[in-house]
């Protein structure tokens, strides 16, 4: 009978100074600077300074550490899709939201999002987030096709090509964005948001 996920079972003891998050921690941060396969357990066990043993106490596995991860990222983005979808208006006014929310998203969890947009695919664990993240990019889409349906969107901007023109933009932030800087989260996501749709929507004929 197969046993239950670690996500499943209650919460292990581990060794007094290191809980399931600064495990983690060090994990994304050795998966960002290193590659996630050529990070063994054994390397985060040094960088913690603990036992592999102790680690084991709060998962199973290397890719239990990176199923987390990614979706500590996934679930940020997908909770502003929801608050996006949620509210009332034009659709180009949720898409900017939703791109607005990202960008904080992204500066909240910038490890989590950089270690996702790394991932590959070459593993169950890295094929089930690359699944989730297209999951996101069609619903970018799909409000895309919405604005561009209610005549929001600039003459001949194809939504596909736009939603990823976005996106790209977005993520290219985890390349250059180190939260403590002159630059804050929010006046970061206002930037973006103005770079963007200042660009996207469709002006009054005349103009």
């Amino acid at each position: 009978m197969p046993t239950a996920s670690s996500a499943e079972r209650p919460a292990r003891r581990g060794r007094p100074g290191h809980d399931l998050e600064s495990v983690l921690a060090a994990a994304v941060r050795l998966f960002n600077e290193r590659g996630y396969e050529a990070t063994g357990m054994e390397a985060l066990s040094r960088a913690l300074g603990i036992t592999k043993s102790a680690i084991y106490h709060h998962v199973d596995s290397k890719e239990d550490l990176l199923r987390l991860a990614a979706d500590r990222a996934l679930d940020g983005l997908f909770e502003a899709a929801d608050e996006a979808l949620a509210r009332e208006g034009r659709a180009i006014d949720r898409l900017e939201f939703l791109v607005e929310r990202s960008v904080l998203v992204l500066a909240d969890r910038l490890p989590f999002v950089t270690l996702l947009l790394r991932v590959r695919g070459n593993t169950e664990v890295e094929r089930r987030a690359l699944e989730r993240r297209r999951a996101f990019d069609h619903l970018v889409a799909d409000l895309m096709e919405r604005a561009a349906a209610e005549g929001d969107l600039q003459a001949g901007l194809d939504p596909t090509v736009g939603a990823r023109l976005l996106f790209g933009m977005v993520n290219s932030l985890i390349e250059w964005y180190r939260p403590g800087g002159d630059l804050d989260a929010a006046a970061l996501a206002a930037l973006v948001r103005r770079t963007a749709f200042d660009g996207l929507r469709a002006r009054p004929a005349g103009r």
